[in-house]
C-alpha cells in the first residue's frame, strides 16, 4: 500500500500510494516508519487514488511512544501499518481491569480496541469535558464514572469522595446501583424539601465566613468587608453562653452608645437613637432601665435622657460616667468558652448593631453603601433560601464534610454526591457552590497529612458559575481559580463540564490537565480548544467539528495523543435526552 517518499508538507509526509485507490478507510490509522534506533509514528490523514498524506505525530523509542518528532524519516524509509504492541502505546493499557487503568470508551477507528489511560493522570489533575448541547456530554459524564465504580478489579474505590453538582438534576437516579457493591454508596442531596428521597441540602450559618457573605449578599465594595467581619465577631458575642459574654457585650453596646452622644447631634436625635439602640441591644446590666445612682436619688437610664427646659440632656454627664465603667480596655474576645451555634436571624440582629458601629446613624454614604447588605439578608431569611441554613446543634467543619460523605447508618463513606440544584435560581445556586467547594477546599487543605483525603467537584454547567466576576476584586480572590492553581497538591480537584468554554474562567480553564471535547460548532469556542493544546491541529479541529453525539476527542497529560473515543451508552442513562417532539405531541 505505502511507496516511495514523495514530498513533505510542515508536519505532513506524503507517500505513494500503490494500490492506486483512494481507500477512505484507511484514514485515521496510525503508521509507522522504522529507523535503526527508533520508529517515527503518523497518522494518516488524507487518501487520493496517488498519494498518502500521514501527519507526524511521535516517535516509539524502547517500546514506549513519546510526542513529537525530533526528525523525519529518511527518503529511502517505507512506512507500514502500525503493530498492535505498538498500537497500544497510544491508546492506552487494554487491561482496563487493573486498578491503575482508567477506561473511557472504545476506539472508533481501531475494531477491538479500547481507550485507557492511567488512573493518576487523569483523576490527580483538573479536567473539563467540552462539547455543545446534544453532542453527548451528560451520558460522557455518566459513562465514565460508571467506568470508575462498576468496570474494575477486585478493588473498589471505596475511599473516593466525589461531589457533582447537578444543574439540572439528570443524575438523580443514575448511580444508584453503587449501592449493590459492597462498600460502594451513592447519596443524593435536594434543593427542593418535597422531591423524592434525597436529603435537604443544608449548611449551618454559622460555618459562613466573611468571604462567603460577601458572595452570598452580593457585595460589591471592599468597604463593605469590614461590616460583614463585625457581624460574625459580634453575632458569636451576642450568642455566647460563657459568662463574661454579658461583660463583653457591655463593651460593645457601651462603646456604640458613646460614639453617639459624641456625634455632635442636637439632643432630641441623641436621645432617640440611644432609646432605639437599647432597646434592640441591651444586657441584665446596661439596659434602659438600668439604675443611675447619684448623690440624693436614683434615676433610670432612660429617665436619664430626658431633655431639660434648655433643649438638653440635663443628666448627659451622668450617662457618660455610668457607661465609661463598662468599657474594657485589654478585653480578650478570642477567649470565650463553648461552641457558639447561630442563624441568619441572630446574624441579621449582629449586622444591625455593626452597621451603627460603623456610623450608619451619622453618615448617609456609609447607611447608602452598607444597608443593602441588611436588606439583602432579610430578603434571604425571608424566603426559601433560608431553609438551607437551617442547622440543628453544633458541627465543626471537619466533621460536616466528612459527614457529607458518609452514610446515615453506620458511617460507611459515601463515594458519590449528587446536589441537585434544579429549583433554585442561577445566582442563588453559584453563591452555594462556591460556599461547599471552599468548604471543601479548606478541608483538604487543613490535614496534617497533605493529600491524604482528595475531594473530586465536578460542576455541571461550569460556565454559569465559574466565570471572570468581580471576586477578585472583592475578596481578592475566585475560589475556583485558587482550587484549579493550589488544590492539586492537596487532594482537591475540580472537573468542569460546559457546553461554553469561552465564558468559563480563563485561568481555571488553562489549569486543566485534561481535556474530552464533544461537537462543537462555535468559532469563539473551537478556538479556545485550538489554544489549549500544541496538539490540537486544524485537522483535530475539523474532526470535533463533525463528530457524532457521544464521541469525543480526548487529550491532555494523560494521553499520548489526541484521540477519538465512543462512549458507550450508559446505563442507566442521565435524564438529560433530547426531546421527542413526535411522542410528546402524537401519543
Amino acid at each position: 500500500m505505502f511507496g516511495k517518499i514523495i514530498g513533505f508538507e510542515n508536519s505532513k509526509i506524503l507517500v505513494e500510494n500503490l494500490k492506486g485507490v483512494a481507500d477512505t478507510n484507511y484514514i485515521g490509522y496510525h503508521v509507522v516508519f522504522p529507523e535503526p534506533d527508533h520508529k517515527i509514528v503518523g497518522e494518516i490523514v488524507t487518501i487520493d487514488a496517488k498519494t498518502i498524506s500521514i501527519m507526524l505525530i511521535g516517535e516509539i523509542i524502547n517500546d514506549k511512544f513519546t510526542n513529537g518528532v525530533l526528525k523525519k524519516p529518511g527518503i529511502n524509509t517505507t512506512a507500514r501499518i502500525i503493530f498492535k504492541n505498538e498500537l497500544e502505546s497510544i491508546l492506552g493499557n487494554q487491561n482496563y481491569l487493573e486498578r491503575s487503568n482508567l477506561l473511557f470508551g472504545t476506539s472508533p477507528i481501531y475494531k477491538d480496541y479500547v481507550i485507557t489511560s492511567d488512573l493518576n493522570n487523569f483523576l490527580a489533575n483538573h479536567f473539563a469535558i467540552i462539547g455543545n448541547t446534544g453532542s453527548g456530554k451528560s451520558c460522557g459524564l455518566t459513562r465514565l464514572i460508571q467506568n470508575i465504580f462498576y468496570t474494575s478489579s477486585n478493588e473498589l474505590p471505596k475511599n473516593a469522595h466525589i461531589c457533582l453538582f447537578d444543574v439540572y438534576g439528570e443524575y438523580y437516579n443514575t448511580f444508584t446501583e453503587m449501592d449493590k457493591f459492597p462498600g460502594l454508596h451513592f447519596k443524593r442531596y435536594t434543593t427542593e424539601i418535597e422531591f423524592g428521597s434525597a436529603k435537604l441540602l443544608t449548611i449551618p450559618a454559622y460555618f459562613l465566613e466573611v468571604d462567603d457573605l460577601a458572595i452570598l449578599l452580593g457585595a460589591n465594595d471592599p468597604n463593605q468587608l469590614p461590616v460583614l467581619a463585625k457581624s460574625i465577631d459580634l453575632v458569636k458575642i451576642f450568642k455566647s453562653q460563657d459568662p463574661r459574654a454579658e461583660e463583653f457585650k457591655n463593651d460593645i453596646i457601651a462603646k456604640c452608645i458613646l460614639d453617639i452622644l459624641s456625634s455632635g447631634k442636637n439632643s432630641s436625635q441623641l436621645r432617640d437613637q440611644v432609646i432605639s439602640l437599647l432597646t434592640a441591644y441591651n444586657t441584665d446590666t446596661l439596659n434602659l432601665g438600668s439604675i443611675i445612682r447619684q448623690p440624693g436619688y436614683d434615676r433610670t437610664f432612660r429617665q436619664c435622657l430626658n431633655i431639660d427646659d434648655q433643649g438638653k440632656i440635663n443628666a448627659l454627664n451622668l450617662v457618660i460616667e455610668f457607661l465609661q465603667k463598662f468599657v474594657r480596655v485589654d478585653i480578650d474576645r478570642d477567649g470565650l468558652q463553648g461552641d457558639v451555634t447561630y442563624s441568619l436571624s441572630d446574624l441579621y440582629y449582629a449586622l444591625e448593631f455593626a452597621l451603627i458601629n460603623e456610623g450608619s446613624f451619622t453618615s448617609e454614604s456609609v447607611f447608602d453603601r452598607n444597608n443593602v447588605l441588611k436588606s439583602r439578608l432579610q430578603s434571604i431569611i425571608n424566603s426559601d433560601q433560608a431553609k438551607f441554613f437551617e442547622f440543628d446543634g453544633f458541627m465543626s467543619k471537619a466533621d460536616f464534610v466528612e459527614e457529607f460523605f458518609s452514610t446515615g447508618v453506620n458511617g460507611e463513606t459515601v463515594q458519590l454526591v449528587d446536589v441537585n440544584l434544579s429549583f433554585i435560581e442561577d445566582r442563588f445556586a453559584k453563591s452555594l457552590t462556591k460556599i461547599f467547594s471552599k468548604l471543601f477546599f479548606e478541608y483538604t487543605t487543613r490535614l496534617e497529612k497533605r493529600g491524604s483525603y482528595s475531594i473530586h467537584i465536578i460542576l455541571e454547567e461550569a460556565h454559569r458559575y465559574v466565570q471572570n466576576d468581580l471576586d477578585t476584586d472583592l475578596i481578592g480572590y475566585n475560589i475556583f481559580d485558587r482550587i484549579t492553581k493550589e488544590g492539586r497538591k492537596y487532594g482537591t480537584i475540580i472537573g468542569f463540564i460546559t457546553q461554553r468554554p469561552n465564558e468559563l474562567s480563563k485561568t481555571a480553564l488553562s489549569q486543566c490537565s485534561n481535556f474530552v471535547v464533544f461537537r462543537l460548532f462555535y468559532p469563539e469556542d473551537l478556538n479556545i480548544v485550538r489554544g489549549i493544546s500544541s496538539n490540537v491541529t486544524d485537522e483535530t479541529i475539523e474532526k470535533i467539528k463533525t463528530l457524532h453525539p457521544g464521541m469525543g476527542l480526548v487529550f491532555g497529560t494523560a494521553f499520548k495523543i489526541p484521540l477519538l473515543v465512543s462512549f458507550p451508552l450508559p446505563n442507566p442513562l442521565p435524564v438529560s435526552t433530547s426531546l421527542r417532539i413526535d411522542e410528546l405531541w402524537y401519543n
